[in-house]
């Protein structure tokens, strides 16, 4: 699967911009704040209808505009010629639109999938040194590139949560009053029943994709910085979990939890169970990766996450593209050649760089300048 054909509209810093890709290295060359990001960007967005740069839609749209339209046509593969044309219109405040081969879709969502991606950039660092919810977004991420359906129900639980700790907020300021009335522990195990539903199905994906994915980690690791650390990464539940539990069985424990600690969420007015409270334990050796691995150390370990994700999707008979962005000036000579050995095979990459020489020969394919707003071959 790769992109053959990239064209925004107030897009980010663009007005207008075609841009003409081919399977294989494209590499994106210019100054800091020129608009390399913005254009990977785009094709990240098609892919997951969100941005590893903002967590709001309104910094996608360039100033003064209204509204930023992304196309691209995307071919099946080097020996399959089938093509689909994907759009996406977002505008800030209204819900976003979506097109596939110019056909309206019923939810912008339903274009997640068709296009998909692994994109490595300096923010995944915060996969190692940043919160919990880094991890827990990394993994609900690669989750919904395996299983695009799950997009549905990482939004349901997401929304059941909001809704459910609405009501706790409620119940907490009526508890200083007296206990809360009859209704409201009614309406509280329906909200119970629904985010239990949708979690245990979240974390049953959670813990097959991560079971899948750590070999892939731990090799990736092992073949950028080779040490006698090895690189693992295991996930932490409050819910005590059986081996090999079903989505059913853990949607039982994860109700089952919330019962036991209902008293102290009415009184803290906040959801303190399900997949939201979980985290991915990430080691080099003995020690945790966070707080001990070195600056180094921890790029290596982020990049293994993606590149482990890469693999892992690869193995699954997807074909992801696989954009580095802005990665190879913060590695050193080792590092670069041992990365860019690892994804020379990959149908499309696509690599952003403010200095062309950061770049290892061996990726030298294609090359754009990119500067003032326009995106031009190099001859």
């Amino acid at each position: 699967m790769y992109v053959d054909h990239l064209q925004l509209v107030d897009f980010r810093s663009y007005e207008s911009v075609d841009v003409g890709l081919l399977p294989g290295v494209t590499t994106l060359v210019g100054s800091n704040g020129q608009g390399k990001t913005n254009l990977v960007e785009a094709i990240e967005y098609l892919s997951t209808m969100t941005s590893h740069r903002v967590a709001s839609d309104v910094p996608l749209v360039r100033a003064g505009a209204d509204r930023a339209v992304i196309r691209a046509r995307v071919t099946a593969g080097r020996d399959d010629a089938r093509q689909l044309q994907l759009e996406v219109e977002i505008t800030p405040g209204k819900a976003n639109r979506a097109r596939l081969n110019r056909s309206p879709l019923r939810r912008a969502r339903e274009i997640v999938g068709l296009l998909r991606t692994v994109v490595f950039s300096p923010e995944d660092l915060a996969m190692v040194k940043g919160d919990p919810s880094e991890r827990r977004r990394f993994l609900d991420d690669l989750l919904v590139t395996r299983w695009p359906r799950l997009a549905g129900v990482r939004a349901d639980y997401d929304r059941v949560l909001r809704q459910r700790n609405t009501l706790l907020k409620s119940l907490s300021g009526r508890s200083r009053g007296g206990p809360a009335s009859a209704d409201a522990a009614s309406t509280l195990d329906v909200w119970d029943s629904h985010l239990a539903r949708a979690g245990g199905e979240l974390l049953a994906a959670r813990l097959t994709t991560l079971a899948d994915l750590a070999p892939h980690v731990s090799k990736a690791y092992a073949d950028i910085a080779p040490t006698n650390n090895d690189a693992t990464a295991e996930y932490k539940t409050a819910v005590a979990l059986a081996d090999q539990a079903s989505r059913e069985e853990l949607s039982d424990l994860l109700l089952t939890a919330m019962g036991e600690r209902r008293t102290e969420e009415i009184q803290r007015g906040v959801s303190l169970v399900g997949p939201h409270r979980d985290d991915i334990a990430l080691a080099l050796g003995l020690l945790p990766a966070k707080g001990y691995a070195s600056h180094g150390e921890s790029w290596s370990f982020a990049l293994a996450l993606k590149l482990g994700s890469f693999h892992l999707l690869r193995t699954d008979g997807i074909e992801p593209v696989l954009v580095l962005d802005d990665v190879f000036a913060e590695l050193d000579v080792t590092r670069r050649e041992r990365l860019a050995s690892g994804v020379s095979a990959a149908e499309q990459v696509v690599v952003t760089a403010a200095v062309g020489a950061d770049v290892p020969e061996v990726l030298q394919g294609r090359r754009f300048r990119v500067a003032g707003g326009k995106v031009t071959e190099d001859a």
